[in-house]
This record gives C-alpha cells, sequence and structure tokens, in this order.
C-alpha cells in the first residue's frame, strides 16, 4: 500500500472508529508507529482535522466527514451484489432500501468503471431457490420477526418439528424472546430465548406459523452475546455407509449437512456422518435407492428395511 492509499484508508478507519492509537493504526496497516506519525502529520498539513490525544489516540474533529470515495469495479460489484441478495433475502423494506443503493452506487461509477462492473455482474447470478407463495410468507416472518429483536418485544408463533415429540406430537405453541436472525444452510432461523424449553433455541422461519408480536417486552439473558453465540454441537450418532463407484460422485456433490468425511476408492466409497438421530438419515438414505448401503448402526439398518417392507406393501 502506497502512502497516499494509506493516508485515505487511515481517514475511513478513524471515521469508522472513532479513536485509534498511533499502535493500533500501525498493525492495521503492517507499518511503523513513526510511519504513522508521519501520515497524520501529512494528514494535518492537508486540511484533515485530525486530533491527537497523548494515551487515548488519534480521532476526527466533530463534524469532518470523507466525501464519497471511488469504486473499483469489483468492489462495486461486490455491494451490488449483495444489495441483490438482500432484495432477494430480506423484507419488502430493505429490499428497497438495496434498490435505492444499487442506484446510487451507479450514479457515482465512472463511465468505464460502470461498463466493466455492468461486464462483471453479467456473468454472475443469484436464483431464488423457493416458489413465489412460500418465499413472500417467509419474507413476512422475517419482517415482523426483525421488528420484534430491534423492539425487544416477544413473539408467539406455532412451530413444526421435524421429528415429533416422545408424545408423538410436532406441533407446539412458543412464547420466545428473539435476540437476532441467522442464514445458515440456506435457510432464515431465529435465535431466541424459549420459555418453555428456558433455554436459548433455534427455530427455524419456514416452520413458523400464525406469528404474533406482542407489546410485552424482554431483557436479553446476562453474558449472551448474539454475534459470539454458537449452536451447541450435539450430533453424538455416528453413521457410515458404504456408496458404489457409479454414484460416488453424486453423492460427494450433495453436499449433505451431516456428512464428516468421504473416502473414495476404486470400487466406490465409504461415508461417514454424524447426526442427532438416525431418522435424519433415512430420507436421504432411501433417496439413493440400492446404490447406498448402510454399515452401522444397526438401529438405521433396522429402519430402512421396515421402510422399505412398508413400501413393498403399497405395490
Amino acid at each position: 500500500m502506497n502512502k497516499t492509499d494509506r493516508m485515505l484508508a487511515i481517514v475511513i478507519e478513524l471515521q469508522r472508529k472513532g479513536v485509534l492509537r498511533a499502535e493500533d493504526l500501525a498493525a492495521k496497516f503492517e507499518t511503523s508507529v513513526r510511519t504513522i506519525y508521519r501520515d497524520i502529520q501529512a494528514l494535518s498539513e492537508a486540511g484533515v482535522p485530525v486530533a491527537g490525544a497523548p494515551g487515548v489516540g488519534y480521532s476526527l474533529m466533530d463534524g469532518y466527514f470523507l466525501p464519497p470515495v471511488s469504486f473499483t469495479s469489483e468492489e462495486a460489484v461486490a455491494l451490488l451484489i449483495g444489495a441483490d441478495f438482500v432484495n432477494m433475502r430480506l423484507d419488502a423494506e430493505y429490499g428497497a432500501k438495496a434498490r435505492s443503493a444499487q442506484e446510487k452506487i451507479e450514479a457515482i461509477l465512472p463511465e468505464n468503471v460502470f461498463e466493466e462492473t455492468e461486464r462483471i455482474r453479467s456473468t454472475i447470478r443469484l436464483l431464488n431457490e423457493h416458489g413465489t407463495k412460500t418465499r413472500g410468507q417467509e419474507k413476512e416472518t422475517f419482517e415482523q420477526l426483525r421488528q420484534a429483536v430491534l423492539r425487544k418485544r416477544k413473539v408467539r408463533f406455532g412451530y413444526s418439528k421435524k421429528w415429533p415429540e416422545p408424545d408423538g406430537d410436532r406441533h407446539s405453541v412458543r412464547m420466545v424472546h428473539p435476540y437476532g436472525l441467522v442464514f445458515s444452510q440456506g435457510v432464515w432461523m431465529l435465535v431466541a430465548f424459549c420459555e418453555l424449553r428456558q433455554d436459548i433455541r433455534h427455530f427455524r422461519l419456514s416452520r413458523m406459523s400464525e406469528l404474533v408480536v406482542l407489546e410485552e417486552s424482554f431483557n436479553i439473558v446476562p453474558g449472551f452475546s448474539f454475534q459470539d453465540h454458537r449452536s451447541v454441537d450435539d450430533r453424538n450418532v455416528t453413521v457410515r455407509m458404504w456408496v458404489d463407484h457409479a454414484i460416488a460422485d453424486r453423492v460427494q456433490e450433495s453436499d449433505n449437512f451431516y456428512m464428516e468425511s468421504f473416502e473414495l476408492g476404486e470400487e466406490g466409497g465409504l461415508a461417514t456422518f454424524r447426526v442427532r438421530r438416525v431418522e435424519d438419515l433415512l430420507p436421504w438414505t432411501l433417496g439413493w435407492g440400492a446404490a447406498v448401503r448402510v454399515l452401522e448402526p444397526e438401529s438405521l439398518r433396522a429402519q430402512v428395511r421396515e421402510e422399505i417392507q412398508k413400501m413393498l406393501e403399497h405395490y
């Protein structure tokens, strides 16, 4: 990074962070503290109002704002495609803001950069994988939950689990304290404190129904950090399957969430999975037919046999 680029980057960093020490800036831009001192002096001489306080650090004077900076074609593509994603996956309000941001970015691009940006952008597509009705329902749910998170309001909804509870029922009504929304494995999830379970739980938006945002507020559990939160990996059941050589490449490309490893040999492959319960893999296993054979555990082998017997009774 040359001196001019670094000085501009220093102003942007101060504008973003507020106050930074020379040591922080030196570490950020991989240079010496003495170089940062010289850069700050050059900025001051150029009229940029940088204030320094011993033992505290540097900051920009209140009211100073860096004018719009130029984008490279790659940076513009990243921002425009990011706006496309927001428009596709988030609710109508953010969709409108994303389109507005796209128009502003396109308006300030020099003609040559705009043309190159359009050329690169034309080679990339984001496809909506869901039907219009489902997509619309999820967007409406997302918008309601987003508002509830911002306002710290409890929500109530019906929830359908993938597998039934011990009493055989898959459906329940939940009252939760919504902490935030996460996009993972192609689906939106709500991270919330569940009053029924008295713990932090994850809920798929696509499995919610009759969502109601309540006027009752809540306080976040002490010590909880949404940005640092990670779900507990409770996949404690190991499953191994033999895969015929004819479909080994397709199984590898299936990108199954539970697959831990795939060892390919001359006659086929050995796939290893970790699951919470063997039922998680039952439909997937049956979908490959006789080309996939469960080696262990025996409980999954028994379920496959039972399901095949049920299927035979229909034919």
